[in-house]
């Protein structure tokens, strides 16, 4: 396909990626699962980032999350403490995929977007949410450090204090919240939630390519500069050497018998 606006979509099992002209979608889609990121996901959200790369009249990608939520998080039941040592760092190059991507990302966040979930809105430029948003870090409830590169891009985005609270305290926040601390940029009505998306896509859209996308180059090397994700790059191996704690494993169970979940495993 060429960049004459024509609609392109890449073939994904797990989501949904388009192109149309300068325009993009990224759409985490297994909705009956509240959209889990599991390892496939996983890599095939750093595919989709290398593919928009590709698209070079691209401006913006809006990344979104089918049916009743953004994200649950981390599907652990696709995890092991036996997974191939690619697999152990699939969620930090994921999120360093979606960061590093040329367009502009917007993240449209409604419902529950929970751990890795946070992750992957983390990773994007901008962040609008639904004033009905849910927010939740429970990876230390559940035995195991929050990988994926999220403890530097929090500690960016909210600062340490406020980072070390929501990861180590686990408690949910809301969407008011989430603005209040600088982890959104704007949070609107339920009703409004796509047309405001669409305006702030309109706005990008009529900026020169070449100012804005080298606007965003500069801001994000400066923030690596000052807090850098590329020094987290093996937390995954944190991940996996919690889910073969006995402690950890412990909690995990805790933590899915208070929410009913019997011996299943849960989603961060």
């Amino acid at each position: 396909m060429t960049d004459r606006g024509i609609t392109s979509r890449a073939e994904f099992e797990t989501i949904v990626a388009t192109v149309d002209g300068q325009r993009g979608s990224l759409q985490l889609n297994r909705p009956d699962k509240l959209n889990p990121l599991s390892s496939l996901t996983l890599h095939e959200i750093e595919q989709a980032a290398r593919w928009f790369d590709e698209h070079h009249q691209l401006k913006v990608v809006v990344v979104s999350g089918a049916g009743r939520a953004f994200s649950a998080g981390a599907d652990l039941s696709a995890f092991s403490e036996s997974a191939p040592m690619e697999d152990r760092h699939v969620g930090w190059r994921m999120a360093r995929a979606l960061e590093e991507m040329r367009a502009v990302t917007v993240a449209r966040i409604h419902g529950w977007c929970v751990g890795g979930g946070v992750v992957v809105a983390s990773a994007c430029d901008l962040r609008v949410a639904a004033q009905s948003a849910q927010f939740s870090i429970p990876e230390v409830d559940i035995g195991i450090p929050l990988a994926w590169g999220g403890i530097p891009r929090l500690v960016r985005e909210v600062g340490p204090v406020v980072a070390k609270e929501l990861v180590m305290t686990c408690r949910p926040f809301d969407a008011a919240e989430a603005k209040a601390v600088g982890f959104l940029n704007r949070v609107v009505a339920d009703d409004r939630l796509d047309a405001e998306v669409e305006e702030l896509v309109q706005v990008l859209l009529g900026k020169a390519k070449l100012a804005l996308l080298e606007t965003k180059a500069h801001v994000n090397a400066v923030t690596e500069a000052m807090v850098g994700t590329g020094r987290s790059w093996a937390d995954g191996d944190s991940l996996f050497a919690g889910l073969s704690d006995d402690e950890g494993r412990a909690a995990a169970l805790a933590y899915l018998e208070r929410r009913g979940q019997g011996g299943r495993t849960g989603r961060t």
